[in-house]
């Protein structure tokens, strides 16, 4: 009869369970210490910061170096009371400024096999684990359109094998750098790899790269976001750093499983859009007094909505830096952190560390102002709605249409319609549309179609513009200043909803958004399509781009205000019809 050996499975489970044990002892002594906890298998390792300590001192000081942000070096270490661990603390501490965390073994020898990436990668010129910066930043200055980034990379195809592939990828991030990309796609198909960049918001391919070069590139990228080479059945993501004179860039990658090879997507994160302020996000007089009035506001929730890649983050971090001041806590639970803003507590979302988990663990840190990246699910929404009742000011976001969106939604994820009231103070709805290039755009009289189509948009505005006998719109053309596109940088259209009596009443009544938006329109803020028509007549952007944006046949007039039952209109007389949506 077989027999079968279990030890090696027990053996197994007990040392799982020894090291579940000894994170949750380093936890503990993290908070006796007053330091932060932090796990290393969790995160992309800098491997500049990792070079700042040498392996044999790293592991004879129970230590490793993680992130390095100019002067600054983050540094993890086992026990803090370790004479060689303080003695190396001491000798950093002379170069860097250091933030320590306690960590555990475990974390720490996830560390140290980096090591093992760093000297296999000296075997090529430029290092499996290395881009240059320098040569970056020089391509920077010469890749200033699309065609002379391809032209470069199909140059590179020369080279010798090792450099090819760091010459390619050079030239892809440099490339994507000098045109202001904000993703880089890489999407491997039957007979060939297609490289496209986003340029303000829409992607344009830049050229097919050979397949045979494919592998090798894949390879160093997922070393670069310390994502596991064996894997290609899993989606994984990941992220890596390198700096650019003083300007440094974090790049999250994506990697998912696909028919003909993987598809790689690498999301570049402007650090500059972390300074942005209130002036300039586009946001249209009225809603500007109205946000200036709502960030004085102790309590309550500010909501902003829209698809992915709309702005809603760069929104709120503009909100942030407004409602800042010295005598404020504000503390962030984000997915990932995108942008680090100083002075304020940013968390980010792990696998023991989500957003539920987080906010509870933020409310018992004496926060003022509160930024949840995201509301998901019931439990996020409950929280951050208790929280906006109980003297916070909340930050959030929701994937919805639009603002009216955002009140159905909040009710399909278990908050009670009654407390929306309380709690919500104001939902913006929002949008990013191209600003026109400056060099080049062109001047024309509107069409009689198109000044009947701002006239009937501008029909529910609630103050519209005056529009002169001919109106004057531009169009894109395309120029060397904008790499061809006619476009240079986006702008948000906004919209927005208070939450006042007529709103609250309206969202127990009957929260269909058309209903919402019925008992807002006494609140005189434009539409998004509004905003974005204003814009257009100020040649901030084109008739054609605001077009691809939104909806511009959903405008709103005189009979929406009257369409919408009210508490005295017999059940009898509505008909269902006038509200689907």
């Amino acid at each position: 009869m077989a027999q079968f050996d279990d030890r090696l499975s027990t053996n197994k489970r007990i040392l799982a369970l020894r090291k579940s044990e000894e994170e949750q002892l380093i936890k503990s002594l993290a908070q006796q210490h007053g330091m932060r906890y932090i796990d290393l298998k969790g995160i992309t390792l800098n491997p500049k910061a990792l070079q700042a300590i040498p392996e044999a001192t790293a592991r004879a000081a129970r230590a490793a170096a993680f992130d390095q942000q100019y002067k600054k070096l983050s540094v993890a270490i086992r026990n803090p009371n370790n004479p060689e661990t303080k003695a190396l603390l001491t000798s950093l501490a002379e170069k860097w400024e250091l933030t320590t965390f306690l960590c555990s073994t475990e974390s720490l020898e996830h560390a140290w096999a980096r090591y093992a990436d760093q000297s296999e990668s000296v075997a090529v010129k430029k290092g499996v684990l290395d881009i240059n910066p320098d040569t970056i930043q020089g391509l920077t200055a010469k890749l200033t359109s699309k065609e002379k980034v391809s032209s470069y990379i199909k140059e590179i195809r020369s080279l010798n094998a090792a450099h090819r592939v760091t010459g390619t990828l050079e030239g892809i991030f440099a490339g994507a750098i000098a045109l202001s990309a904000s993703d880089i796609h890489i999407e491997p198909e039957e007979h060939g790899i297609r490289l496209r960049y986003r340029l303000d918001g829409v992607l344009h391919d830049i050229l097919d790269l050979e397949r045979s070069i494919y592998d090798r590139l894949a390879s160093r990228l997922k070393l670069l976001a310390g994502l596991k080479l064996n894997i290609h059945t899993e989606a994984q993501d990941g992220r890596f750093t390198f700096d650019i004179g003083a300007k440094r860039v974090e790049v999250r990658t994506s990697v998912i499983p696909g028919a003909a090879g993987e598809s790689i997507v690498m999301r570049l994160l402007d650090p500059t859009v972390a300074s942005f302020n209130m002036d300039q996000l586009g946001l249209n007089a009225t809603l500007y007094a109205i946000m200036k009035e709502e960030l004085t506001r102790p309590n309550g929730m500010v909501i902003t909505t829209g698809p992915t890649g709309s702005g809603k983050t760069t929104a709120l971090y503009a909100f942030l830096r407004e409602a800042h001041t010295p005598e404020v806590k504000i503390i962030t639970i984000e997915d990932p952190v995108e942008y680090k803003v100083d002075d304020i507590v940013q968390t980010q979302v792990e696998d023991d560390y989500t957003f539920a988990k987080g906010l509870r663990a933020i409310l018992r840190q004496d926060p003022d102002i509160i930024m949840v990246g995201e509301i998901r699910d019931s439990e996020v929404a409950e929280t951050a709605v208790q929280a906006a009742q109980t003297g916070h000011l909340v930050f959030s976001t929701l994937h919805t249409n639009n603002a009216a969106g955002a009140f159905p939604r909040l009710i399909d994820l278990g908050v009670d319609y009654r407390m929306i009231g309380n709690a919500v103070n104001i939902v913006l709805g929002q949008r990013l549309v191209r600003i026109l290039c400056e060099h080049c755009k062109r001047a024309y009289s509107a069409s009689p179609e198109e000044r009947e189509l701002i006239e009937a948009v501008l029909q529910g505005h609630p103050h519209p513009p005056a529009l002169p006998p001919q109106i004057t719109l531009h169009d894109s053309v395309g120029c060397t200043a904008c790499s061809g596109t006619g476009f240079m940088g986006r702008m948000g259209i906004f919209e927005a909803i208070r939450v006042d009596t007529a709103v609250e009443d309206a969202v127990i009544r009957d929260p269909r958004e058309h209903v919402i938006l019925a008992a807002a329109e006494g609140q005189g803020i434009p539409s998004m399509t509004e905003d974005g028509i204003e814009k257009v007549l100020a040649g901030i952007t084109s008739l054609t781009e605001l077009r691809r944006v939104v909806d511009l046949s959903a405008v709103r007039n005189e009979k929406s205000a009257t369409s919408t039952p009210t508490e005295n209109t017999p059940e009898a007389e509505v008909d269902i019809t006038e509200h689907t949506v």
